[in-house]
Order: structure tokens, then sequence, then C-alpha cells
């Protein structure tokens, strides 16, 4: 995502160029220099829902399969992305919207592509109330399932809600207080903050293992430099979100703490054998797992150990499929860092990008640089049969699921302005922070 972190400015998408991997300082670099189409094309008229296969519909809620069944081909494509979207109101029009989806507000992007979700950024954002209308209206534009809606809001250097919210310590302090109780408390904490404003997603916590103190990227984001250390606070967090009742998500798979390159501007290469990868960047996205975590970012990193073609790790399936899947056994979603970052473009061109990394095993395709062309392709790649439908309805029930076991599956969770208030920068939280600081030094 774009650095400037803290800034609650105008955020426009040609300058929100950076996704969920949140970089710390410097301008994100690639995103910026690709032009969206004049004219966004309209997506192809929905064709009849396809029945999904046994094997997306065996041992799964019937709510998720009912909902799956529903969807056309289309539909399920759009489930995947999650852009961030101009303006902050779902229902009025915005710069850059017409020009980049080829429509005018948040709702009628939503409704035109039949997104899964939205991320936030600071630009979005100007106070409670209108953060909870604009959450509030995104939910109703989305007619088939509800949103997810997503942020950075990890504490410290990356905090895209750092106007609204309590300013809780960041991980590096976090991990220095050695308590896991605190850990929770402060996951708990912004998760309880988020929620009422709308907000079911986090991208949170960062579960890179800072290796290289020089780190451009990851550095004081993360919980520390010991792996077993950084494990327990990475579980510990996980638990606090989901007692908040918000989906968690552990990052960058498969570990982004031992580079001097930023994969917001370059592509890192990690050396790491498959032993040390096993013994310094697994433990905490193991221990991530094993708390139930909701889904796992991907990195644009090159580890040639690990997978020798050069691919990033968003579009090796040696990696998010052999690796995170078959190895550590994760089922839940796995979602892309911003697919607009120049370390996953080296080698491909953006629709390209976002088909390769379906078919690597990403579930959600996170600010694709050009919507219009990322949605065509991998619809063009269903069509064909490049992606098979068993791989699409794969995808797109990982995606039910997680609204299913977070309980807004069945109904969009509805935000209060007037709860908000009482639950944001509440002394409890303001306290709490206070503890975690004491305790960190």
């Amino acid at each position: 995502m774009v650095r400037g972190i803290r800034s609650a400015g105008v955020l426009m998408i040609a300058t929100a160029t950076v996704a969920a991997c949140g970089g710390a300082s410097g301008n994100a670099g690639a995103a910026g220099s690709v032009a969206p189409p004049a004219v966004a094309p309209t997506p192809p008229a929905s064709s009849a829902p396809a029945s999904p296969t046994p094997a997306q519909t065996g041992n799964r809620p019937d709510t998720v399969r009912r909902a799956l069944a529903a969807m056309s081909v289309e539909e399920k494509v759009g489930q995947l992305f999650m852009p961030v979207l101009n303006g902050t109101s779902a229902d009025s029009a915005a710069e850059g919207n017409q020009t980049s989806f080829g429509a005018s507000t948040p709702a009628k992007v939503i409704a035109k592509y039949h997104l899964g979700g939205v991320i936030l950024f600071p630009g979005n954002i100007k106070s409670v109330s209108q953060v909870v209308s604009l959450t509030n209206g995104m939910q109703k534009a989305s007619k088939r399932v509800p949103l997810l809606i997503g942020t950075d809001q990890e504490n410290g250097l990356v905090s895209r809600m750092s106007a609204l919210v309590t300013d809780l310590p960041g991980a590096s302090v976090v991990g220095a207080t050695r308590n896991t109780g605190l850990a929770r408390e402060a996951a708990k904490a912004t998760g309880a903050e988020l929620k009422a404003l709308g907000v079911n997603l986090d991208f949170a916590p960062v579960a890179d293992v800072n290796i290289d103190p020089k780190n451009p990227v990851i550095g004081k984001r993360a919980f520390g430099d010991d792996p077993a250390r950084v494990a327990q606070m990475v579980a510990a967090s996980v638990k606090g979100f989901h007692d908040a009742g918000v989906a968690a998500t552990a990052k960058h798979f498969p570990g982004h703490g031992d580079t001097r390159t930023d994969s917001h501007t370059g592509l890192p290469v990690i050396k790491h054998t498959r032993a040390q990868w096993a013994s310094l960047d697994a433990p905490p996205f193991k221990a991530a797992i094993g708390a139930d975590v909701d889904a796992v970012m991907s990195a644009h990193i090159v580890m040639p150990k690990l997978d020798p073609s050069g691919d990033p790790a968003t579009l090796s399936k040696p990696i998010l499929t052999g690796l995170l899947r078959d190895k550590l056994g994760f089922d839940g979603v796995v979602s892309t860092d911003a697919l607009n970052m120049e370390g996953v473009r080296k080698k491909y061109n953006d629709g390209e990008v976002a088909v390769r990394a379906v078919l690597a095993g990403a579930d959600l395709l996170l600010m694709p640089p050009s919507l219009p062309k990322a949605y065509g392709a991998v619809l063009a790649a269903v069509k064909s049969g490049r992606i098979s439908q068993q791989r699409l309805d794969a995808s797109v029930t990982r995606l039910l699921e997680l609204r299913h076991k977070r309980g807004f599956l069945k109904a969009a969770p509805v935000a209060s302005a007037a709860q908000a208030a009482k639950v944001l920068r509440s002394a409890e939280h303001r306290r709490l922070a206070a503890r975690i600081e004491r305790a960190g030094r």
C-alpha cells in the first residue's frame, strides 16, 4: 500500500499504489505508471449459474453451498477481487472511479464487477459517522453476499485508520513485552474498533521474522527477530481478532523478514534453504494456522530454494499450494499482496498476473492496477478452461466460508455510528495502549 502511512489526506486510486503489505517510507512506485483504460469495459452479461462440483460442496455448511450454487461465473470471478475505491460515500461520484472502473460511485463499481471485497485507505476516511455510512452503503450495494471490507490496521507504522482509532503500539513494542496476553488484548481492541466502523477483515498480524535489522519494509512491523517469540505473538493476535469478531490475516508468506529490497519497488530474492525456511520463516505461519487464522497473505519475493522458477511467491504454485496448502495444511483464504506492487509485475502483464495468482493458489486478488483488465483476464481464463470451474469454485467457497465463520454470510453486518463513538478511543483502550508502552520499554 501507499506510504505516508499516518496521513489521512485524500487518497485516489492512482496514489493507492501498494497494498496490504504497507511499506513504511518513500513512494509506491509501479502502479502509478500504469494508465487505466479511458473507458472500462463492461463485464459480459451474466451466464446461468454453474453447478458446483462435489469437491466444493462436500462437508460445507448449507449456507455456503447455497450461496455458491446461486452465483453465475461472472459473479464468482468478481468475488475474487478486492480493489480500493475512490470516495467517502457509497453513492456519491468521486474523481477517478469513472476513468478506472467505468462507474462513478463505489456502489456502482461493486455492482458492476460483483466485487467480493473492498479495502479502505485514509482517503476513504473523514469521520466516524462518515465511515459507518460508507461501509453500510457499500454493503447494501452487494446484492449476492455481504462484502469483505478490509484495511491494514497493524498499529504502529501501518495504521490506515489512525485518524479514528486508538493509537495502540506497533508489533515491535508488543513483541518486546514478551506478554502474549497483551498481544491478544491489543488485537481484540483493534478488532473491536474496526468492527464498530463496519470493517470485518484486518490485514494483520505481520508474521514475518525480522531477521535482517536493515530490512526496509518490515522492521518494526514485526514482533521481533526470534521465530518462537514471533510465533507466540502471532497466534495470540489471531485469537484477539477473533475475540472481537473480525477476520485476521497472517502476512507475508513464505516470509519477508530477511531482505534489504522493498517489494513495493523491486523484487526481493531470499536465498534461504528449505531447512532455513522451516526453522526461521515458517514457525509464525504454522502458529497462525494453529490459531485458525482466516487468511494468509503472499509475499512478492523470490525464494529460489523453494521454487527455482524465479517467479515471486504470489505466482508460485510450489509455494502457495505445495508449501502453504499441502505441507502446512492451510485451507483458509490465500490473499495476494497488492498486485500493483513492482515486485509482482516484473515478468507478466497485469491481466496475466491475476490469472497466474489464481493458478498458483490465491483466492483473493488484492488491488489489481487495472480491475477491468484483471477481471477480464480471469473471466476469459475460466471460460477457456485454463482456470477450471473446480478451481474457481474452491476459491469462492473459501471466501464464503470465511464469512460464515465470522458470522456474516447470511446477512451483512450493519455498523452504528452511536455505538462506534463509544468504542473508538475508549478510556479502556487508551489505558491498554499505555500498559503496552510501559511493558515494552
